[in-house]
Parts: structure tokens; C-alpha cells; sequence
């Protein structure tokens, strides 16, 4: 089995900032592509941000210049600094993580529960 584990979510004010973790664990043979979307209230779920095993990121528009992926591959984690935080940033954030697990082949997406972002005054 494999397991993603989010956390640092939580009540932010306007401006401020937040850095949310994603430790993946479990029959690992080796992970992938690692990200983070998000999900607001009345609104289809988005790619906020991923990153590849050697490093290569992808962000989206509204967070570029604002929010930072990164990753620590010998602790399978992923990590996404949130600066300049905004109420539209307000959301439930998931990573996922593309894995291969131990004795299969073919890579599979797991993800995580999802933590709870909250951008308000």
C-alpha cells in the first residue's frame, strides 16, 4: 500500500504565508512526477503546481512568483511555500504523487486527503 499524508493548512491573512508538506510512504520502488492541486467551493479542481524527479517544475498563472514547489527525494516529500497568499487562494489542497510501488511495473497516481487552505481577514 501506499500512503500521501498532507499537512500545514490551516487560517492565513491576506499577504501572509504558508507551506504545506506531502510525505509519501509505503511499498515504494520509485516516484515520479509529485504536485499539488486544489479545489475551492463551486469550482472545478486545478493543477496549482508540480515537479519532476530531477527537478523540473510547472506552475500555474495565478500562482507564479507567489508559490514555490519542491521536493526531497530521499524522504519522498513534497513541499509547496505559499507566499503573498490571496482570498482566491482559499481552497482544499491535494498532492499526489506518481509511483511505482515495489514488484509492479506501471506507474499509478495516488493522492493524498487534502488539507484545508484559508485565506481571510
Amino acid at each position: 500500500q501506499v500512503q500521501l499524508v498532507e499537512s500545514g493548512g490551516g487560517l492565513v491573512q491576506p499577504g501572509g504565508s504558508l507551506r504545506l508538506s506531502c510525505a509519501a510512504s509505503g511499498s515504494i520502488f520509485s516516484i515520479n512526477t509529485m504536485g499539488w492541486y486544489r479545489q475551492a467551493p463551486g469550482k472545478q479542481r486545478e493543477l496549482v503546481a508540480e515537479i519532476t524527479r530531477d527537478g523540473s517544475t510547472n506552475y500555474a498563472d495565478s500562482v507564479k512568483g507567489r508559490f514555490t514547489i519542491s521536493r526531497d527525494n530521499a524522504k519522498n516529500m513534497v513541499y509547496l511555500q505559499m507566499n503573498s497568499l490571496k482570498p482566491e487562494d482559499t481552497a482544499v489542497y491535494c498532492c499526489y504523487a506518481r509511483i511505482r510501488r515495489v514488484g509492479i511495473y506501471k506507474e499509478y497516481d495516488y493522492w493524498g486527503q487534502g488539507t484545508q487552505v484559508t485565506v481571510s481577514s
